[in-house]
């Protein structure tokens, strides 16, 4: 079989995975269920949707799980973690199993963490398979994460009862089983192909492809990834949902996953009728790459050319940072910052969709929220890498750096936080949109911008250590807004008042990061100029 065919075909399978990988995304589909089951107060549902995110502290256990062994082995552990930290919860909303408070927070804790093997083992896959086009593979599929809410909204929709109820045990049941069935297929694929194996002499000699074909492999993807949006956001709105059943939109959605299989088919097709020469190919770089983002142990730090400069910006690929020296640098502090105030507050908005509906009276509209900030999310993740494709030859900066995207998407975050104090269900609808398609943009070229900035070896640590942002924010921000909701009200909050003051909150915040990604693009300028320089000279 082809080799450039697994090769493409191993990309639709990180797309499969990403999909449904973002299990952590529907949480408010069935939060208050849990809410209203477990009887607890609005701080300690809060403080169920950081465990979730807590899951990222131990992120780096699948780092090092993957530098021993096969990928497929990492994949299938991942999914098995999900499949008992959401497993269990079904079982106990199913009135089937009792379950403390704790119980269940640790469950979250373990599914949480179940979403950073498989995204590992995505990562690891993309850079070895793509190490030339790193920004476009992996700006691609993990796109498709930011779908993943509204791919379970859709099946959930078509399969199970309306009731409240009934829908919040076929989420979970869905995040349970949906994450396993895939990564199985997954694992087959990259056990037949050797990708798991670090030292593999058969994936050496994987071939990507002429520059021509892959060009036209990603563009096609692209495409097709920009018309999965499209219908996404339009069912999103209603404007397609009430034309077709419930069923014709999961039939839809399905056929959508399942279009990207057209690129490794096209390669198979050519390659087998003689049109391009194998031997014509460009040789994948993994051999040279495929230690890219293994550490030699993050208490080592390399000091060659001076690195020991703390104000040092951009270092070359084959330099590794170690955790001591990373936390010195001042472009690290101001890029974890915009972060927290830009994408992790994105993400506590996104876990408090749920509560924020309802209590402006929408509560039998949650999930058509939920799948409208999903819907974003997965074009906010694309749009980075489709304009850094398309337009690889600009000599605009504000295209190829990572920081000109950090300044375009912050001060649009703060001001649709400041754009919720609008009681019109409108400014709710909009307002998700912006945050849900400014999270996405920072979350994609965020692993670029780790990569550039602070190096490609030291990749994993550096990139587990700007996520830790995640959970801290999520405790942080989501605990004040619990609190302010409390005051609000007992029990249930209603009215435009019970998140005025926590919008006011993170829109000044974001206000704030926008402020810090400016010095940031401002202190990278020149290190990108001289990258987009050295590009147009090849």
């Amino acid at each position: 079989m082809s080799s450039g065919f697994l090769l493409w075909l191993s990309l639709v399978a990180i797309i499969w995975l990403q999909s449904f990988n973002g299990t952590n995304t529907n949480f408010p589909s069935y939060s208050s269920h849990l809410k209203q089951q477990l009887s607890i107060s609005q701080v300690q549902l809060n403080n169920l949707a950081f465990a979730s995110d807590a899951g990222k502290f131990f992120g780096f256990l699948s780092g090092i799980a993957a530098a021993y062994l096969p990928l497929w082995v990492v994949l299938l552990f991942g999914s098995f973690l999900g499949f008992v930290g959401y497993g269990l919860q079904y079982l106990f909303l199913a009135n089937h199993l009792k379950l403390s408070y704790v119980d269940i927070f640790v469950l979250n804790v373990i599914a949480g963490n179940s979403i950073c093997w498989i995204n590992t083992v995505c990562y690891k896959v993309a850079i070895r398979n793509f190490p030339s086009d790193l920004q476009v593979a992996v700006g691609i599929t993990t796109s498709y994460q930011g779908l993943s809410a509204k791919i379970y909204t859709d099946i959930v929709h078509a399969a199970f009862s309306s009731k409240p109820h009934e829908t919040a045990k076929a989420y979970l049941l869905l995040n349970s089983i949906s994450p396993v069935i895939v990564s199985f297929i997954a694992a087959l694929l990259f056990e037949k192909t050797d990708v798991g194996s670090p030292r593999s002499k058969q994936f050496e000699k994987i071939d990507v492809g002429s520059p021509r074909s892959k060009k036209f492999g990603f563009i096609l993807l692209f495409v097709i990834a920009a018309v999965t949006g499209i219908y996404s956001v339009m069912s999103s709105f209603g404007l397609i949902s009430r034309k077709i059943s419930p069923l014709g939109g999961a039939i839809f959605i399905a056929v959508f996953l399942l279009v990207p299989l057209i690129v490794p088919i096209i390669e198979l097709i050519v390659r087998e009728v003689g049109k391009t020469d194998p031997g014509t190919g460009t040789r994948s770089r993994v051999s040279d790459s495929a230690n890219l983002d293994q550490e030699s142990g993050s208490s080592v730090d390399r000091t060659e050319n001076g690195l020991k400069e703390g104000d040092r910006v951009g270092v070359k690929d084959e330099e590794i940072i170690g955790v001591k020296l990373l936390l010195q640098m001042f472009d690290f502090w101001l890029f974890f910052f915009v972060y927290l105030f830009g994408a992790t507050l994105g993400i506590v908005f996104l876990n408090n969709l749920g509560q924020i509906a309802e209590s402006r009276g929408y509560s039998g509209t949650t999930h058509d929220f939920v799948s409208l900030c999903s819907s974003f999310v997965f074009f906010g993740r694309l749009i980075p890498s489709l304009m850094d494709y398309c337009f690889s030859r600009s000599k605009n900066i504000m295209i190829h750096s990572g920081p000109a995207s950090l300044v375009l998407c912050m001060p649009l975050i703060s001001g649709a936080f400041f754009f919720l104090l609008l009681d019109k269900k409108m400014a709710l609808y909009i307002s998700t949109g912006i945050i849900g398609a400014c999270t996405g943009a920072i979350t994609s070229v965020a692993v670029t911008i780790t990569k550039e900035l602070f190096g490609a070896k030291g990749f994993a640590t550096n990139y587990n250590l700007l996520i830790a942002n995640i959970p801290l924010g999520s405790l942080a921000f989501g605990y004040v807004a619990a609190r302010l909701y409390s005051k609000k009200g007992k029990g249930a909050c209603m009215g435009i008042d019970c998140y005025r003051t926590s919008f006011i909150i993170w829109g000044s915040f974001c206000a704030v990061g926008t402020f810090l990604a400016l010095i940031l693009f401002a202190r990278t300028r020149e290190f990108y100029s001289k990258k987009l320089q050295n590009m147009n000279s090849q």
